[in-house]
């Protein structure tokens, strides 16, 4: 019986490997970003922020959008190694979304990885949006500070707050990142209809974060299926497995417990 003929790679096939293999030698290396796992909030960290959401260049941000006059709509505070805003940059290619995170090399290690994307992957040919991750970007911030300095009223379309430090002792606890003080600044920033998304792997923090969210009058509790129906289940999947946190939960078989909230608006008689 004769021998097959072993078929060759195809041109595509090829091409998609030599890309790959393209972005590897260029992506950063979290090896090379060593970092502490939590920085303190209260610190007095070397950060450099705007006076006013007015006075930052967004276009030095996003290249690809300047003269747009286009802002952030999505937050995700403490973004960690970027996981959630690399997942959700190709889905919603024509929203600009903002890592917000405090410790120095973890950022730079975004920044690294934001512009190695952007140099690598190739730009869809029947697209009318710009290039790949030309909509994501990174700055080093203490939220729990200066949120206000980088968001006007009501620009916000969602905030994300997954895995957050659950500073488990009692005297630790103002420096969690959801608290009735930092609440009132997100419900400024988010515009009514907009989604707050938390998730986390210890239930005390999960309970501590839904009932100051249930209890602040400019918050309702939105369901998971609710959201899914809406159309945003491509965002929960990302809330649920795209970071490092998420990840490692995943690994060792842990839960994960999440908590949705809508922005409402409230009149005044």
């Amino acid at each position: 019986m004769p021998k097959r003929k072993r078929t060759g790679i195809s041109a595509d096939a090829a091409q998609d490997s030599a890309q790959k293999q393209q972005q590897n030698d260029v992506l950063p290396q979290k090896r090379h970003y060593r970092q502490r796992a939590h920085a303190n909030p209260f610190s007095d960290h070397a950060l450099s922020y705007p006076a006013s959401p007015d006075q930052f260049d967004w276009d030095a941000h996003y290249p690809a959008f300047a003269g747009s006059g286009k802002t952030p709509e999505f937050a995700d505070v403490g973004c960690g190694f970027g996981g959630l805003l690399i997942a959700l940059a190709p889905l919603y290619p024509d929203t600009l979304m903002l890592g917000m995170e405090i410790r120095v090399q973890v950022s730079q290690y975004v920044h690294d990885r934001i512009v190695a994307l952007r140099s690598t992957t190739p730009a869809d040919p029947s697209s009318a949006s710009p290039g790949p991750y030309q909509n994501v970007s990174i700055v080093r911030a203490n939220s729990m500070k200066f949120m206000p300095n980088y968001f006007p009223k009501h620009s916000l379309s969602a905030l994300f707050f997954l895995f957050p430090d659950p500073h488990f002792k009692a005297r630790k606890h103002k420096a969690r990142i959801i608290s009735p003080t930092l609440l009132a600044e997100y419900a400024y920033i988010l515009r009514p209809g907009g989604i707050v998304y938390t998730i986390t792997d210890v239930r005390d923090l999960h309970d501590w974060m839904r009932t100051h969210l249930e209890q602040f009058p400019l918050f309702e509790p939105v369901s998971e299926q609710e959201l899914r129906d809406e159309g945003k289940g491509p965002i929960l999947d990302a809330v649920y497995n795209s970071t490092e946190e998420g990840k490692k939960v995943e690994r060792n078989k842990g839960e994960k417990w999440l908590a949705c909230f809508r922005r409402i608006e409230v009149t005044r008689d």
